[in-house]
């Protein structure tokens, strides 16, 4: 039998397992999986992370799903099939989703204006560094709900740089889980950009900000629009902006420092409501919970009988919304990659340092979680752990040992 199958826990009373089978009915190598899972052990042993899920599908069917290592360094239990993780920025695929099933509902379109829906945005400045300071000019064109879903807004994250707009986030309360999500939005709104909407891919809180539009345009708190609009119709049940005090047993902790920096690791409180619901990084999930999102995008849309998304709009997002035009500065994005709506999109077979496929569609977390989708080979994958400084490093590690059992 296959890990999933020798592994189970209570994950299955929660959320519905998804369908298995032997790797080798799927075209999956079983020794390749089992050198994936031995290769994860060493990094493991040798104090890399305290512990992993790994789950991989091919053909809709669970081939490999399974839990190693702790779920938490200061703790004896082992990692669990149905343990809880930050999941931070693999919030965006799900906020982006529930945008775009609003576009379906004729609410707005991606060529919309973000001040149509938030004014504050109206009079945003980009900020040029001139003679040593900041020279407010002017944007070429508004920012627009598209250029929140693909990251060309102009907005940014406060640790993406250290020029003097990315310190005027720093010195800000922008990072408060405490305020409320209109108040972010307004702050966001007061900074200058970084540059012209549509000019550069710059990592962002744009889809913070498509958090709030979602709440404008619904009239609902963006957890209550999440949560009847996707993670319900999808069985996520333990999927949201915090999980209950009967469950902190099973939460996943990071070490308390970082094993190759020495640096200070914290992670926000799992078992604490948030007054802001990010949309850019404020869920927590399970392998399985991630799973049912991830099927469902391989489906073209659906999981079981259940259309969250259009197939041609899903088809929109999986898409290169960047071309060569926009410039992407060495970020966040491998080499031969661009970006969609809410996913980093493969664009070259090769060039990146990693296997894959043209098509292939995926996003991450800062604490370590990833996802990937690869329709040419029907194949997805969802790893989680909580090893902030250590999520280059597995990312690419998991890439290569799960392509390396594709038959």
């Amino acid at each position: 039998m296959n890990a999933h199958a020798a592994t189970t826990t209570a994950s299955a009373a929660r959320t519905p397992a998804l369908p298995d089978a032997r790797p080798e009915t799927i075209g999956l190598s079983r020794p390749r999986l089992q050198a994936k899972s031995d290769a994860f052990k060493r990094e493991i042993d040798k104090g890399t992370i305290p512990g992993v899920t790994v789950l991989v599908a091919r053909r809709g069917q669970i081939g490999w799903f399974e839990a190693l290592g702790k779920q938490s360094p200061t703790a004896a239990a082992p990692m669990a099939l149905d343990s809880i993780f930050r999941i931070f920025s693999m919030t965006k695929p799900i906020v982006s989703v529930g945008i775009m099933a609003l576009v379906e509902d004729g609410h707005l379109l991606l060529g919309d204006p973000v001040a149509k829906f938030i004014p504050e945005f109206a009079n945003q400045k980009v900020g040029v560094v001139s003679g040593g300071g900041l020279e407010l000019v002017a944007p070429k064109r508004a920012m627009t709900v598209q250029d929140l879903l693909r990251h060309t807004s102009g907005l940014t994250y406060e640790h993406q740089g250290d020029g003097p707009v990315h310190k005027l986030y720093q010195e800000s309360r922008v990072r408060s889980r405490k305020i409320s999500n209109a108040e972010h939005a307004a702050l966001v709104a007061s900074f200058p950009l970084v540059c012209h909407p549509g000019d550069e891919f710059n990592y962002s809180r744009s889809t913070d900000i498509l958090g709030r539009i979602i709440e404008i345009v619904s009239g609902k708190s963006l957890g209550t629009f999440l949560t009847e609009r996707i993670l319900a119709p999808l069985q996520m049940s333990e999927t949201g902006f915090s999980t209950s005090e009967a469950n902190a047993g099973r939460l996943a902790q990071p070490f308390e420092a970082d094993p190759w920096t020495g640096d200070k690791v914290a992670l926000f409180n799992m078992l604490e409501q948030p007054v802001m619901e990010s949309g850019g990084g404020g869920l927590v999930s399970t392998t399985m919970d991630y799973a049912r999102f991830a099927l469902m995008l391989r489906n073209g849309g659906t999981l079981d009988g259940t259309r969250i998304i259009g197939r041609k709009t899903l088809e929109l997002m999986a898409s290169d919304h960047l071309g060569p035009h926009v410039q992407t500065n060495g970020t966040l994005l491998p080499p031969g990659h661009g970006f969609g709506l809410g996913f980093a999109v493969r664009r070259e077979a090769g060039i990146a340092p990693f296997p894959g496929s043209v098509g292939n569609y995926f996003w991450s977390g800062i604490a370590g979680t990833f996802f990937w989708i690869d329709p040419k080979e029907d194949l997805f994958a969802v790893f989680m752990s909580q090893g902030p400084g250590q999520r280059d490093f597995t990312r690419t590690l998991v890439r290569d040992l799960v392509y390396a059992a594709v038959d």
